[in-house]
């Protein structure tokens, strides 16, 4: 699974979980160690944790390459590497605070949801 394919179970299975406010945002060029970056939002840790769970379950069940997951212990920002492919999943006080989608301005959105 890649492209587009990949990037629309990575969404479907962040709505799943109810995950918020999501972004696509195309790094190639930008980024040495990935091409797409995509990044939402859970109402708490529990929610956060819960998210990234289920991502990184359905992943592995997909047959996908996952290459590590980090932050899922505190919840307030966890990292679902997937090679090609990197989801950042936040609450809503750490996104604001480190803005990814402005760091990363001047790349194109892929998706905004």
């Amino acid at each position: 699974m890649q492209g587009q394919e990949l990037h629309a179970f990575i969404v479907d299975k962040i709505d799943d979980m109810k995950g918020r406010d999501i972004i696509t945002l195309d790094v190639r060029g930008k980024s040495s160690i990935t091409d797409t970056m995509i990044v939402c939002s859970g109402n708490s840790s529990r929610h956060v944790s819960a998210i990234a769970h289920h991502l990184a379950s359905e992943a592995r069940h997909a047959g996908l390459d996952l290459l590590s997951v980090e932050g899922q212990l505190t919840g307030e920002w966890v990292l679902v590497d997937l090679g090609s492919v990197i989801v950042h999943v936040m609450q809503d006080e750490h996104r604001d605070f480190y803005q990814l989608e402005k760091l990363w301005s001047g790349t194109a959105q892929v998706n905004a949801q």
